[in-house]
């Protein structure tokens, strides 16, 4: 997959709107930020799977089975032992929950639907994860609980006419949710587990359908 036109921010730049609380993105009116499959600024991070970064073979992916197909082929290649639980297809892209052997909450990516490339998601995957993401956890014993997480992101879509959200699901370092309208999924954010920021995953698109696992 050609990677010239990757998108790319400096680190620094990067660290310093997290420390600040503040990631600017396009917003559509409703709350949703605007973003395609480059990311809305976010860097691509590099070629294999341990910097973030699979490439496609270059044919269209059709359906969910072969998304799951696509970020497994990046979970094997990423750590030993990660599965793939929830997957879900949006209008921009294909999302994918990686989940230790466990069953915990691992981290979160992206499949091209043009391409097939596959990527940690933008945002908190990248930023916030602290086992696969850029940071590491801080010293801080002081975590949010996922009742505590869920309140901030229900105080968060308060003001987005009428969103809701569903129970927060614990990622390292931070805490994912569905946004709900009409009680159908519209959309996806996260909380930080310490800040309790709010990063809303703007680059998704419409929601279209979900496969909770294989």
């Amino acid at each position: 997959m050609p990677t010239a036109s990757r998108p790319w921010v400096p680190v620094a730049a990067l660290l310093a709107m997290l420390v600040s609380g503040i990631f600017l993105l396009a917003d559509d009116g409703c709350g949703r930020g605007v973003g395609r499959w480059t990311g809305a600024g976010m860097p691509m991070m590099g070629a294999d799977p341990g910097a973030g970064w699979l490439s496609g073979d270059g044919e269209p992916v059709d359906d969910l089975g072969e998304a799951r197909r696509r970020a497994e082929e990046f979970a094997e290649r990423l750590a030993p032992g990660l599965v793939v639980g929830e997957v879900m297809r949006f209008t921009e892209n294909y999302y994918a929950e990686l989940e230790e052997p466990d069953g915990t909450k691992a981290t979160e990516v992206l499949v091209d639907p043009a391409s097939g490339a596959t990527q940690l998601e933008f945002g908190p995957a990248r930023m916030w994860n602290t086992r696969y993401g850029m940071m590491t956890r801080s010293g801080s014993s002081d975590r949010l609980g996922p009742e505590q997480a869920q309140d901030i992101a229900q105080q968060w879509a308060d003001d987005r006419d009428g969103l809701t959200v569903e129970d927060a699901e614990a990622f390292p370092g931070y805490y994912t949710l569905h946004t709900l309208r009409d009680g159908r999924i519209e959309g996806m954010l996260s909380v930080h587990d310490v800040s309790g920021a709010v990063w809303y995953h703007g680059w998704h698109g419409d929601f279209e359908e979900m496969s909770e696992g294989p």
